[in-house]
């Protein structure tokens, strides 16, 4: 690998740290940068997802003042994100990637859809749950298990699902849910990325530049995330996941 491209994955790293961290959508900056460099589809993408686990790091470390009291929850949201997590990359490995990436544009377009209509869908579930009794909570963990599942297999924009899913729940910040979100979908990048060190074929030359600057990224995300307003930045993301649809729809 040339210096030139060990600098474009260092700066993609950084890209995609911070866009992950703020948004959910690491790969789109980190996998194109991957097939640019020269990697195979396959490879790509198991080496990026062993690859964002920097921003993993990143991001928990520079959202600690948003995590304090959150470890309860999170355990459960760990737990679910891990299984399925586990089970993406046994998908990934055991069959044919076309078949779920043909749907990946249209989950990555719900997601965002979900940001959008996050206060009218949030006004709809309180007035349902004052007139039906509260949701039952096994719903909830298939729907986390579930995005776990996408996540370890691809993972593109699996952030913007699980910021709608948790922001329809709760109405504390955006930061705090923005934190809580990138605990639980690195998780499910953690558990993939294991199964893959042990049995994909993962490009170390291009792992470990895209790596560190995914740490710095992941870290700096936070710090934007308690700058902006919450509104502007809920819709940027749903528009930047849009997006990011309308791109692998095209492939």
């Amino acid at each position: 690998m040339s210096p030139t491209e060990v600098l474009l994955l260092v700066a993609a790293g950084v890209g995609a740290g911070l866009t992950g961290s703020v948004a959910g959508l690491a790969s789109l900056i980190s996998y194109p940068a991957l097939l640019a460099a020269g990697l195979p589809p396959l490879v790509a993408n198991v080496s990026n997802t062993v690859a964002l686990t920097g921003n993993a790091l990143g991001t928990t470390v520079g959202s600690r003042r948003e995590l304090v009291g959150q470890w309860p929850r999170l355990r459960l949201l760990m737990l679910l994100c891990a299984t399925g997590g586990g089970l993406g990359a046994a998908l990934l490995l055991l069959t044919d990637p076309a078949v779920f990436e043909a749907v990946v544009p249209w989950l990555v377009a719900l997601g965002s859809a979900l940001l959008l209509l996050r206060d009218r869908l949030r006004r709809w579930s309180e007035t349902r749950r004052a007139t039906a009794g509260p949701p039952r909570a096994w719903r909830g963990h298939l729907v986390v298990g579930a995005i776990g599942v996408y996540g370890g297999y691809f993972g593109a924009a699996a952030g913007v699902i699980m910021l709608a899913v948790l922001a329809l729940r709760t109405t504390e910040p955006m930061a705090v849910t923005n934190a809580v979100k990138n605990v639980a979908t690195s998780t499910a990048n953690l558990v993939a990325a294991i199964a893959y060190v042990v049995l994909a074929p993962v490009d170390w030359a291009a792992v470990v530049p895209l790596a560190g600057g995914a740490v710095l990224g992941g870290w700096l995300g936070p710090q934007v995330v308690r700058l902006l307003p919450e509104r502007p930045l809920r819709w940027g993301i749903a528009l930047a996941g849009f997006g990011l649809a309308i791109r692998l729809q095209l492939g």
